[in-house]
């Protein structure tokens, strides 16, 4: 297969880069600073998994041709639509969509621009860092990537992409509306927690937060639900754990983006998830949205 991975990134260096690694046939879709970046240096990753500083191929938008048998988007949902133009002239008729994005919000608007039967599910588990000087910080062993058709089915195309990932903790599923929706509960309820806090898991623990965490799990839960989504008993077991672990050094990624005073994906991940919570309560996530917009205020005040 021919992929196309906008963006260079955290997560679509990464994952890009191990698929290389595995004789995969990828182009990174890049922004001029990016591409100077590795045009002097190479992709380069460090990570307990291995480390990896090689050269790979890079495009930038205005050159960019097509189509590809494949297009994976690893953007900041606050990029999408510029990411949508950046890739719209790698995408023919036969191109498989593939985004990493947090959330559901995407999917409606990747469904406008490609039409629904381009657009796969998929999501993915990393904790990893794009540091200032282009190097992708790996910052633990997890790595993990699902995808699938919407409808179930386990299609040609589905079966190619979980191929191309499979060294990576690739895999295709035949519930991974589900699944997103899954990663969706939990993300948003780590991300409020950890962001409103300042703090790790386990010093919101320490600090007698265990109540906290549980309820805003148990919120985003509840609208999953509502949803038709209810998170299923092994997850809810497993995420409950995590939330309440004692010494857990685990944040989201949002607010590591916070103390670097970076862009955040609130509306996507929080507001979004508020705005679709139909009759469950949402009293502590929208405390925690709260909390999230006035640091994008603040920011803006002080950037401006």
């Amino acid at each position: 297969m021919r992929i196309l991975m906008v963006g260079a990134g955290a997560i679509g260096g990464y994952f890009g880069g191990r698929i290389i690694e595995a004789g995969q046939d990828v182009t990174f879709l890049v922004r001029p600073r990016r591409a100077a970046q590795i045009a002097a240096d190479g992709l380069v990753i460090r990570s307990p998994r291995g480390d990896v500083t090689r050269p790979v191929q890079t495009v930038q938008a205005a050159a960019l041709g097509g189509p590809y048998d494949a297009v994976v988007l690893s953007c900041k949902a606050f990029d999408l639509d510029d990411a949508i133009a950046s890739f719209a002239p790698a995408v023919g008729p036969d191109t498989a969509i593939l985004p990493l994005l947090n959330g559901m919000r995407h999917l409606d608007v990747l469904d406008t621009s490609f039409g629904a039967g381009a657009v796969l599910g998929g999501q993915c588990q990393i904790a990893a860092t794009l540091e200032p000087d282009g190097t992708i910080r790996h910052l633990n062993d997890l790595q993990a990537l699902s995808l699938g058709e919407r409808g179930g089915a386990i299609t040609p195309r589905v079966e190619a992409l979980g191929a191309a990932f499979a060294g990576c903790g690739g895999r295709t599923s035949e519930t991974i509306v589900q699944d997103m929706w899954e990663k969706w509960v939990f993300l948003a309820s780590l991300a409020c927690l950890t962001s409103l806090m300042r703090a790790s898991v386990g010093d919101v623990v320490t600090a007698g937060g265990t109540e906290i965490a549980q309820g805003l799990f148990d919120e985003a839960a509840g609208i999953a639900t509502a949803h038709g989504h209810a998170p299923r008993p092994a997850f809810v077991e497993r995420m409950r754990g995590m939330l309440g672990q004692a010494g857990s050094t685990f944040t989201a990624s949002m607010l590591r983006d916070i103390e670097r005073g970076n862009p955040i994906e609130a509306d996507h991940i929080v507001g979004d998830l508020i705005a679709r919570g139909m009759t469950a309560g949402t009293r502590l996530l929208r405390i925690a949205f709260i909390h999230l917009k006035a640091y994008e205020a603040r920011r803006a005040r002080e950037t401006s």
